[in-house]
Parts: C-alpha cells; structure tokens; sequence
C-alpha cells in the first residue's frame, strides 16, 4: 500500500461531510442554484449545466425499473435503507453519460426557514456520496466506535510526557475506574510494580515507551507482568504493543498502547511446559527415592511452595504396592522441597521428631535452615532394596543411628487421611493431596502445598494464586502424579527384581574364600550389568580330597539374571562332578554332556515349548586341580582362555593348554596337561571381559595383565586391584568380568606319611602298625584306635578284592587324611548289613568313624579316602 493510499484510508471525515461530498445548494422549488466541483466529479454535469435545473433533473425517488438495488433496500426490515443509512434519504442518481448511482443524500436548511426567500434564493444545502462508500465510512467508523467500547485488548494514548490522555473501555475494567480518574497520570503511577520480562526491551513502562517515541520503530508482543488495580495482590501477564501516534505532518504526538491479557493462556502454557519438563525429568533413574525427589524439583516452585512425596515402605523395599485401610499402609516420607520462606505445618511429622534431624541435608543441625540459592530443599535420600528401610541392618533397624526415611503418620481428619481412606484425590484450601495409584494399589501420597511467599522475583504471590488450586490445576497435578506413580511403580519392580537378582547372585559365587593350605587366593568380580549387578562369569576354589584343591573360571553367553541363573547351575554341576574326583578332562566332558542334551529333555522344558535363546550352549570354562603334596598342577579347558602362570621369580608364561571346544557344541575331546608349579607359583584364572575391550585387542590385554601380575612384591589383593584398575577403568565394561589369583603352597615333608605294602593278609597288621607309629610322632593318640579300625578295613578290602602293590599315605592337615590305594578299579559301596549277615559292616563302621570318605580313580586304579577331624590341641 502506498503513502497516499494510506493517507486516504486514514482520512475518517464522512462521505457527507461538506468539505466532500457533492454539495448542492437549491432555493424554496428545489432549483439548482449552486453546484460544487465534487458534485460535478460525482454526476458529470458542469456548473453551466446544472445552474437553474430542477433537483429531479438529477436525482429521482426511484429507479427507471421501479424497485431499489439488493444493497440499498437490505433486509432490515422497514425503513429507506439498511440501518446504517437510517437518517439519510436513498435516490438514484442519473449521471450525464446515462448511468444510474445510488446515492444517499443529506439536507441542512438555510436560516431564513422555507417558504420565506423567493426563486433564486438559497433555501437549503443538499449533499449526496455514493451508498458505497457512506457504508465503507459506516464501517471504519463501527471499528472505531467497538475499539472503544467494546474490544478486549485495552488501548491507551500517553502524549509525549508520557501521560494518560485516553483509554477505552477494556482499559478502564483493567483500572476498575473512569478515564476521568486517572486521565493524565504517568505509567508508573498506574502500574508501579510491574514490569517487562520479555529480553532485550527496558524492564519499566517508561523506558519501552520513551524508546518508542524517539525512534518511531514499533515494538509488538512484549510481555508485562504486573498487578491491576482491579485485582490487587494477584499477577497478571499482558502482550503488549507500542507504536507512536503521528499527526499529517509526521510530528509525534504521544504512543499508543495495545495491551491484551494473556494471564490465563500464559498459565495454560505454563502447566503444558510444566508437564513436558515432568515428562523429561521425572523418571530418569530406576529409584523410588530420586523418583520422588524428581516430582518435588518438578512442582517447586512453579505450581507449589512445598511438595512432600510419602510413600509406602513396600514400595522402597520392592514389595506389592498396598491394598487396604490406612492401618495397613506404613508411610516414609522419602522427599520433601519448599521454596524459600514457604514453610508450613507438617502433619505426618512431629515438631519434634526427625523434620530437623533426620531429613535436613543442608542447613545447621536443628536450626531449621534449608540451605541457599533460588530454592531450598529438604531431601530425603537413602538406598532403596537390600539394605533399605526394612532391611536387617538397613535404615529403620535397631541397630542403625539415623533414619533417612522417617516414617509419617497423619492424624484423622487430616487431607492425607481422608486421602488414604477414600483412595481419592483431596482438595482442602491450599492443601491438594493425590494418592500415587497403580494397579488397585497405593504406592503413596503426593501432598502440593501453597503457603504464602514470595516467588522467584521475589513478589509475594497474591491469596488466590498462592494457596488455591483451581481446576484446571488439580487436573496438572493428578497427571503429575499419576506419571510419578507409574515411575515410582517401575521403580519399585526394578528394586524388586535387583534384590532378587542380587540374592541368586550371593549364592551362585562364593561368599568368600575360605583359607586352604593348597593355595591361597583372592579374586574379583565385575558385572558388565552394574544396574542389577548380575552377570554370568563365575568362578570357584573346590577343596578336594588329600588336600588338593580344585580351581574353576567359567563365562556364560549373555548378561543378566538369565545368564546368572545358567551359571549357578553350570557352577553346580562342575561342583558335583568335582567331588566325584574326576580328573579335569572327564569333569569337562562330563559337563559338555550336560549342557548339550536336547532341549526337550531338559528340566526347564515344559510343556514342550523350549526357549528360542540358549545362554548354556557356547559357555566357556577352564578346570584345573592342584595338589600341594606333588606340587602339580593338571588342567583342561572348554573354548576358555588358558590361565597366567608366574614362577616365582617373577617370569610370566600362558600355557599352550589344549583348547576344548566351548560347551554343548561337542565333536571334539577335551584334553588335560600337567604341570609343575613351583612353591610359590602364581595361578591367574579370568575371564575374556578382563583382557578384551572395544579399544584394544586380547593380545594387548593379556601383555598388561602379565606385566601387573610380574610384581612379585605385591599381595594377592594389591594385584587384583590393579589389574582391574589398568584393564576395566571406571569398574565396567562390555562384557562381565572375573579375576581368581591363586599362589601355590606345599605340604611339608613331616607332614606326609606314605608307605607301600603288598597285598597280602600279613599287611593289615603292618599298615596298623605304621599308622599308629606315625601318629604318635604327631601328637595325635587321640585318633589311634579310630585309625587303626579305618586303616584295618581299607587294606583288608584292598587285599580281598583288588591286587597290589598296595599304597598307604597319612596326611595331617586341617584335618587328618587317611588314603590307601590299589589297582582295583571298583569302588566300594555303603551298605546296610541284615542281622544275618556275616560281612558287609566294616565300610558302615568306617563312614560312622570319619567325617567324609571317597574314591578317587588314578590312572593305575583308585585310592579310597577318609577324612577325620582334628582334636583341638592337634589342629594346626
């Protein structure tokens, strides 16, 4: 649009007006006797022309067709025209070149009054314009007149001092006042203590206004908080424009203001962005406490002054949500936030209790201090599963000093206790309290409170906002807490399953490494799920019969508390068999065996579905046995890494063990190699998450696990922590990790006994005779008679039903180790005798004389086995 197409649609003087419509000035017979330039434009008839003719020569009552146009008539019922043209007479017009407009026309009288003047004398003044454009006029000026007295959006002129010269009506609702009452009064006397938030734009009314005036650049939708006169105590939020009011010659005569209220849209948006940032922050770990520490950070202090979140202790301790009267539902308070100077009374807790104590992290003990910044809290905090609230020595035990979530216990007739027992939300003043609901249960409470105090401006909010919910309010905070109870729900299950996962951990691996005189050990363990804290490589140390000890390390597919499940029983069976004796190769085949049956034949197959996703099959392990008298050391593997020996002086080597196939995929033997360890050798057994990562290859691990285990200056313990410290830094990695370090020991000489008998009847007295002997060297009468009876039956067994020569060993250890070998290869049973009977009662006599008793198979026949403990002052 142009400046003078501009100018002209700014121009508000009517099509009547005088000064431009076509005027005609007629005496007493309505003869034309005067005729303006406009009326000439508008009929085409010059003055000479139209000077002296009677009016009807240009203007008649009707058409040639007898009837009005559409637009003239209208449908507004009786009258000359539409209601806009009410007062003014509709004629058509017959211009010179033969069209016909329809005009409305306007008649003023000369002084004088008619009939008074003669012909030729002015009687009266007729103006006409075009219908059209006296309704386009009409219509600029019903705007005009509905800004005024009818808009929302208050409007306002302030001359160049910035005073009030006018407003129209919304403005004055906004003032709760006339015009006349603050007509001329600066910005600042009307809304002193509001001002812009909008960035980059003066903070005060003034300074956007002066800014206004002196450059004349408009300025549109600068948000101004501030309070109304007409709502004192309460902020409201306008969308304000400015632009500078001009007159024909540019000069400025002062700023127009356009100011809407948006207070109720800016709170919609706010509650949208306050559920978008609850939807990003609420939930981010699996951990009922933070959880609810989340919702509180959320809701302080945008929507409330304090937040208390109360759940129930079976949701911390991982337990079904609770189901019943409030009786049955033990409330902690687990997070608790308020904004500075919000304080308010506290129900569930007494004045006295824990409020100070139990829950302040920050702040002087006692002197009720919440900390600093923009908002202070009073969080909650403390480990959610094992060892929580509930636990054996968790929080709420006797034996802990300090609760850190204190139970809560709301009196009746209080809003959480009418929450609780109507299992619904509960609006009381500035109190809203919405039960954390999932799936029939209550996990807990989720009290929002509005106590009177300044916001983050430092205002004090006014009544309504500060301690009353409306409806659109409560909805936001049910939403809210219903995403927290879903949360909290997750979390809940989460720490349910880790305490389970955790507990099936505990007793799938060690507890700890009891002392052998084979070895001495230490090992550490790493889950690449440092979540749940299971994983699937395990190891174990197995004490064996004459004093061996066997050592195990082994690595399931997959994480997990599926992987963690197929581990214990992998770990399980390699027990089993290892107390079966069985010689490190056959225990492996043993286990391939196992591992690899049909999956319809395996226990865990029902009903003929099996699982698409086998953890077992591809499990790796290593097996080897070591025996501290012979100072030999017999391994095999299954698809694991071979072990890490360091001699004793310091020279580092990984055995070329003959490398089995992984377990359940069979076709292949496993095979064993024997090798000597010197006293004091080091046996490093681990797992591939130890010496492989995504950065470097297994080659390069193993290197810096040869040169850790070098230092032979270190501890087991100072070993095991740096490797794990060089090869897994930060504590995690891609796949589970297992470290068992085992430095070698022997017997000493005086502490075995062994001699070789034949097998004759003449050797039972004999080996009688050497076991009694070699006891007594050792202090150990006390065992003599029982010695005597084992040994007795043992060699009278082994001469009767299998051949010699035969083998007699004594070895005083934790306890004292009865062996006696033959080249038999049928292994003697316990028996039940008949009273009948002749024989068959010796091994029953021998099994009641001793702890434990076996066989073990050698390469030339077996050695049957007992055990017998110690008496005290011989034990060492």
């Amino acid at each position: 649009m142009s400046a003078a197409s501009t100018a002209e649609s700014a121009d508000f003087r009517g099509p009547l007006d005088i000064t431009r419509a076509a005027t005609m000035a007629l005496d007493a017979e309505s003869t034309v006797i005067g005729w303006s330039p406009a009326a000439a434009e508008l009929l085409g008839y010059g003055p000479s022309d139209a000077l002296g003719r009677p009016l009807t020569a240009f203007l008649s009552v009707r058409p040639a067709g007898g009837t009005l146009p559409a637009e003239a008539s209208g449908a507004a019922g009786p009258g000359p025209g539409p209601p806009s043209l009410v007062g003014n007479e509709i004629h058509v017009a017959r211009t010179r070149d033969g069209r016909e407009l329809l005009v409305a026309t306007a008649t003023c009288p000369l002084p004088g009054g008619a009939g008074v003047s003669g012909p030729g004398t002015p009687d009266r003044i007729l103006v006409a314009a075009e219908v059209e454009a006296l309704l386009h006029w009409e219509s600029r000026i019903a705007l005009l007149q509905g800004l005024a007295t009818q808009s929302p959006v208050g409007l306002a002129i302030y001359d160049t001092d910035l005073r009030l010269s006018w407003s129209n009506t919304a403005y004055e609702r906004e003032m709760g006042q006339p015009l006349a009452a603050f007509r001329g009064k600066r910005a600042e006397e009307l809304y002193g203590a509001g001002s812009f938030v909008t960035p980059g734009y003066p903070h005060t009314l003034a300074g956007v206004m002066r800014q206004v005036l002196d450059t004349g650049e408009p300025v549109l939708d600068l948000h101004f908080r501030g309070q109304p006169p007409s709502d004192p105590g309460r902020d409201h939020l306008w969308s304000c424009a400015y632009y500078r009011l001009e007159d024909a010659h540019g000069h400025a005569l002062g700023v127009c203001e356009d100011a809407f209220d948006i207070t109720d849209r800016y709170r919609v948006q706010e509650r949208l962005t306050l559920l978008v940032e609850a939807g990003r922050r609420i939930g981010t770990v699996l951990d009922v406490a933070t959880t609810a520490e989340e919702i509180a950070e959320v809701a302080v202090e945008d929507f409330a002054a304090t937040v208390r979140v109360d759940v129930t202790r079976a949701a911390v301790t991982g337990e079904t949500a609770a189901v019943g009267s409030p009786a049955d539902m033990s409330l902690l308070r687990v997070a608790e936030r308020s904004a500075p100077g919000s304080g308010t009374p506290d129900p569930g807790l007494p004045a006295d209790g824990p409020t100070e104590t139990g829950r302040r992290e920050t702040g002087p003990a006692g002197s009720g201090a919440t900390g600093s910044g923009p908002t202070a809290t009073a969080t909650v905090r403390g480990p959610a599963g094992p060892g929580g609230p509930g636990s054996p020595g968790g929080p709420d035990s006797p034996d802990s000093p300090r609760q850190p979530y204190p139970p809560v216990d709301y009196p009746p007739g209080s809003p959480q206790n009418r929450s609780l027992s109507s299992g619904g939300l509960v609006l009381d003043e500035g109190t809203l309290v919405i039960p954390l609901r999932t799936g029939g249960g209550i996990l807990g409470l989720v009290t929002f409170d509005r106590g009177a105090g300044p916001d983050v401006s430092g205002r004090t909010l006014g009544p309504d906002r500060a301690t009353t919910f409306d409806n659109g309010e409560v909805a936001l905070a049910d939403e809210l807490a219903a995403r927290a109870a879903v949360c909290i729900d997750n979390a809940r299950r989460y720490t349910r399953e880790r305490t389970a996962s955790l507990a099936l951990q505990r007793q799938l691996l060690p507890h700890h490494l009891p002392p052998r005189s084979a070895v001495e050990t230490a090992y550490r363990y790493l889950p690449a799920d440092d979540v749940t804290g299971v994983g699937g490589d395990w190891f174990d140390v197995i004490p064996l019969s004459g004093t061996r000890v066997g050592l195990v390390v082994g690595d399931v597919v997959g994480h997990g508390l599926q992987a963690a499940a197929t581990m214990g029983r992998l770990r399980t069976s390699v027990r089993a068999f290892a107390q079966l004796d069985m010689a490190p190769d056959e225990l492996l085949t043993r286990l391939d065996d196992l591992v690899g049956q049909p999956a319809e034949d395996r226990p865990d197959a029902r009903g003929g579905s099996v699982e698409t996703y086998d953890v077992t099959t591809g499990a790796t392990c290593l097996y080897a046995v070591y025996d501290p008298v012979s100072r030999r050391c017999v391994m095999a593997r299954a698809g694991h890494l071979p072990p890490a020996i360091v001699g004793p002086g310091g020279e580092v080597s990984f055995p070329d063990l003959p490398a089995g196939p992984p377990l359940g995929l069979g076709g292949l033997p496993f095979e064993s190699m024997e090798i000597d360890l010197p006293v004091g050798s080091l046996l490093a057994l681990f797992t591939d998450g130890l010496v492989e990562a995504r950065d470097h290859d297994i080659g390069r691990g193993l290197d810096t696990l040869g040169r850790v285990l070098g230092d032979r200056s270190a501890s087991l313990e100072e070993l095991c922590d740096r490797a794990v410290s060089e090869l897994v830094p930060g504590g995690t990695s891609a796949d589970d990790t297992a470290l068992l370090l085992v430095r070698t020991r022997a017997l000493d000489a005086d502490r075995v006994a062994d001699w070789e008998l034949t097998a004759e009847p003449v050797s039972v007295g004999r080996a009688r005779e050497l076991a009694t002997g070699q006891l007594e060297a050792w202090g150990l009468e006390e065992l003599a008679f029982a010695t005597q009876l084992v040994v007795s039956e043992l060699v009278t067994n082994a001469v009767r039903y299998a051949g010699g020569p035969l083998g007699l060993r004594l070895i005083r250890d934790r306890t004292l180790v009865c062996e006696v070998a033959d080249t038999g290869h049928t292994s003697p049973h316990l028996r039940h005798s008949e009273a009948d009977d002749e024989g068959g009662r010796g091994l029953f006599i021998v099994a009641q004389l001793v702890q434990r008793w076996g066989t073990r198979y050698t390469p030339t026949g077996k050695t049957i086995w007992t055990e017998q403990a110690l008496p005290p002052a011989g034990a060492g």
